[in-house]
This record gives C-alpha cells, structure tokens and sequence, in this order.
C-alpha cells in the first residue's frame, strides 16, 4: 500500500494491481490535486476483495474513493467535470473521514506473497479480450502452408468468421465485422507475405492466400510480448506520460548526477523495473497516428532511451560492432501492432525514414505500414537526447512534450559545450567534433562548412563559441573527428 501524505482531514482510496495502466493513470491524475492517497494493491491483499466488490459491484480496478463516495473507475475519474472534482478534493480536504469508509489494509494484515488468480480484481478490460482468450485455444489455430513456406500458429479469415459462427452464435455479417475489429484494435495481425495489406479484414476466395495470426503469436523477438494486452487501450500520449514517469523513477535511483552512467545491476531487480515492464506490455495496441510531432518526439525518444536499458538488462551489453550491428537492428517493442527496433525509431521515425550507419535501404518501405508514424523530416536535434548505452552517448534525459524543441536545444547546446561533442583548437585553427556529425552529416548539412554552421547555431553564449567563431572567421577551417567511446555506460 503506498500513501501519498498531505496535511487533508480525508483520504482518497484507489484500489489497484500492479501493471494496470488505468490504475497508473488515475494515481497520476490524483497525485496533482494535493490530497492525500491510499493505493490498495489488492494482488497483495486479497483478504479485502469480497468488501470491495460488495462496496463497488465491480471486479475492476481501479476503483476510486473520495471519503466514501465511490467515484468508480479512472474512465470515471477523467469524466468528471471540474465543478465535480473540485467539490471531491475539498469534501477530502475539509470533512473529517467518515466511519464508513472504504477499508485498508489492517496493520497487522501481512501482504499476499503469491498472485491468486480465483477472483482476482482485473485491470478495466477491452471488450474483445475475452473473446480473444477463447480464440487462443481454439482449433482454428494451426499451421498452414503457402507455396513453399508453413505458417506456424494462423488462421484464414474464413476459418475465423466460421468459427465466431459456429461457436459464438454470430450472423455472418457480425462475425465479419468482429474480425475487422481484432485487426482494427490489433490483437490479431496479417501474416507477413500472405495476401494483401490494407488493412481491411477479408474472407472469400479473393482472399484465399491471406492468413492472420494473434498478436502474441505472431514471430519476433520484440522485450514487450509474450502476453497479449487485454486493457482497454489509453491514449498515446497518456501512456506515453505514465512511461516516462515510470522511468524518471528509475532513473532518479539508477542513474549518475551527470546522466552518463546507469546501475543496470540495481535496476534489475528493483521492483520498479518490473512495473515498468508490464506497462510495456500495454504499447502493443497503442494508437501511434493520433500523436502530433511534438507528443511522436517526446515518446518516441523516451521508448528509444528505455528500449535500450531494458535490452541491456535482458541481452547483456553488445561488446563489438557485430554485436552492436545486431542489437540495434533486433532490439524491439512491439508498438500498436508493429515491430519497431532501436534502428526503426531511430533511422525510420525520429530522422524521417533515411539511411542509417551502413544501411543500404531506408528502414521503411513504400508500402510499410510504419510509414505512417515516421516523422516527414530529419530532426537534428534528437541526435543529443538518444542514449545508446555508450560512454560517448549524450547523458540520458526524458522529454514531455510541452516545449519539446526547447528540451532538445538544451540538450544539444550541454553536448557541444562538453569536450566530447566539440573541441575548438585556435593555434590550428582545427575544430573537432564528435562521430555523430560524421555519421549524420546529411542532417546537419552537407559540407563541413554547413555542419559548423549549425553548430555555432546550436551552442550556447561561451567562451568556447567565441573562439569557434573566431576560428571560422579566419577561414580554412580544419575539421577532425573525436575517437567514440563504446565503452558501457554501466556504473560497474
């Protein structure tokens, strides 16, 4: 149980599980408005769930009390009109708690070490997710063969809309409409090279050769699978937000002053990173098209950031180029039904689908569906808040998206203003910058000339920019590159 104390009369209680992005949500909302919180985690305290079911009606969590009156869940809570919210925070901030209050925990009352599962609380559940629990141990899955290859654990589209009709009951034309849902709301997935991708669900013999998976079935080695997201879907943007908290946290007790090095030993096993790991879980349904530039920023360079410290807990630290080629090029999330590495948000979406080191082709396709969340331009600017584990890599940072460009130009004008970024030689009339303005060159401009450009641009009021200037004025600047630091960014 975790109590945010406040000098209040009252209490609002929030019962919850672990992992439950409705439940982060919500004590994210409560937290602002200077109250005092009770969150009852009732995976650990199942002795109180026949009270509160009593209390509610419900087995979902949250459930949310101002005093004793239940608001409900955190769909609820968001609802609220802010006259009603204002009357609960000073109803709990006025009136002395009332005998009838919903209960804690009692002292004594030692936490549930295991995890029951007869009667459970159960985050607020997307509408479709017992349906998709009865499609996991369906007959419909099985393998099937096109041409030369055998599609392991897949379906056609009329085996699954016979199956909703046999076994459910469904019109046809219901269970056509279901199946268009699975793949809307992506707890299903077109199989890679089988039949068309438009994104419309097809049966028929025009649709003969496509075949579908479920979304955990579906093959790759993404850190975020392995279980199907049954929530009902958050914003991207809101989840997004709970991430980055979630990160910050651990940051704020894993990592260096200066952002330059991680305690990986102690991050993993700190129960935080555990919840941070079921709160990945919840990116594989999220909606990536309805973020704008600055939200796609700001998440998309936090997942980048995280993505790479969860694979270092999970796969050990790449060592040599070959071990780095394959680590940014297999290290995924699973991100509202697509697969993205550290090189497809990297190359792919944060820099506007180019090539990235030794990439022959841009990242995504014409017709890859990814396209769509790239950004239409380079940024080069998210080349100083990326942390890829390295000593040479920026420190790591996390970004919100309110005054997104303003975070990355602080974050670029501290990079060139330390001697790893850029060192001025005036004797030599020499600048000599980090790697990443040889790797990148495209995005900074195209000569030498244009890359010192921006970066006079890019620095602050120094006294290292004066004598760049000064260097540049003299003409016939020499410009070198700094040796990078592979080296781990690991605290021991």
């Amino acid at each position: 149980m975790e109590t945010s104390e406040r000098s209040s009369s009252g209490r609002v209680t929030v019962y919850s599980i672990q992992g439950c992005p409705h439940c982060m949500q919500a004590n994210a909302t409560l937290g602002r408005l200077g109250v005092s919180v009770c969150d009852v985690d009732m995976g650990r305290h199942p002795e109180l769930r026949a009270r509160v079911k009593a209390l509610t009606g419900r087995s979902t969590v949250p459930q949310i009390f101002f005093n004793s009156v239940h608001v409900g869940g955190n769909d609820d809570l968001q609802k609220l009109a802010p006259e009603e919210l204002q009357w609960l925070v000073n109803m709990v901030k006025e009136e002395p708690l009332p005998e009838d209050a919903p209960p804690l925990p009692e002292e004594n009352q030692s936490e549930a070490t295991g995890r029951e599962t007869d009667g459970e609380f159960m985050c607020e559940r997307d509408e479709l997710a017992d349906l998709v629990e009865d499609i996991k141990h369906a007959s419909l899955i099985d393998s099937h063969r096109r041409g030369l290859i055998v599609y392991k654990k897949s379906f056609s589209g009329d085996q699954l809309v016979d199956w909703l009709q046999t076994e459910k009951g469904m019109g046809r034309t219901v269970a056509c409409n279901t199946g268009q849902a699975l793949l809307q709301k992506k707890y299903m997935v077109r199989v890679h090279g089988s039949g068309q991708r438009d994104g419309t669900f097809g049966t028929g013999k025009d649709n003969m050769g496509t075949l579908y998976r479920l979304l955990q079935d579906d093959p790759n080695s993404a850190l975020n699978t392995g279980q199907t997201a049954v929530c009902a879907p958050i914003e991207a943007a809101d989840i997004s937000l709970l991430l980055r908290e979630m990160i910050l946290k651990l940051f704020s007790e894993h990592l260096s002053a200066d952002g330059k090095s991680v305690d990986y030993k102690s991050m993993s096993v700190n129960p935080d990173f555990e919840r941070y790991c079921e709160l990945a879980v919840q990116l594989q349904r999220v909606e990536l098209l309805s973020l704008s530039r600055d939200e796609k920023l700001a998440f998309f360079i936090n997942i980048y950031n995280a993505l790479v410290i969860h694979g270092n807990l999970r796969l050990g630290f790449p060592t040599n180029m070959w071990q780095r080629y394959k680590f940014f090029n297999y290290v995924s999330y699973l991100i509202g039904g697509e697969v993205f590495t550290l090189q497809d948000i990297e190359n792919g979406v944060l820099r506007g689908n180019r090539k990235g080191i030794a990439q022959l082709l841009k990242p995504f396709s014409k017709t890859d569906p990814r396209l769509q969340v790239a950004l239409p331009d380079a940024e080069p600017l998210i080349h100083f808040a990326l942390n890829c584990g390295a000593k040479g890599c920026p420190p790591i940072n996390t970004y919100t998206p309110q005054d997104i460009d303003s975070q990355l130009r602080i974050a670029a004008e501290a990079f060139l203003e330390n001697d790893d970024g850029c060192m001025v030689d005036c004797g030599k009339r020499e600048v000599r910058l980090s790697q990443i303005f040889k790797w990148y060159k495209t995005d900074f401009g195209d000569t030498d000339e244009k890359v010192l450009k921006w970066v006079v641009e890019h620095m602050s009021d120094s006294p290292k920019r004066t004598s760049l200037q000064g260097v540049l004025s003299a003409g016939k600047t020499k410009v070198s590159f700094l040796p990078y630091d592979w080296g781990t960014n690991s605290a021991h």
